[in-house]
């Protein structure tokens, strides 16, 4: 069952890594990028396109299934 749950997770972050790469290098991956660019600038704040959040959760999702997949 753990090796089960270890593969979905797995397969579950390289979705959302693909998912984010494919949307950074679409037309609406770079207009969130530009409009999160010139809010930071305006009021200072720390806005991150949705792209870099897929790409970010996805990975942490790969590290979580590949060490539960070496774990005895």
């Amino acid at each position: 069952m753990k090796k089960i749950l270890s593969v979905v997770v797995l397969l579950v972050g390289a979705i959302l890594v693909f998912q984010g790469v494919s949307r950074k290098h679409s037309v609406i991956g770079e207009a969130d990028r530009v409009g999160a660019t010139v809010a930071n600038k305006f009021d200072g704040g720390s806005r991150l396109p949705e792209h870099a959040v897929f790409i970010g959760s996805g990975g942490v999702l790969v590290a979580v299934g590949v060490w539960l997949t070496l774990q005895k």
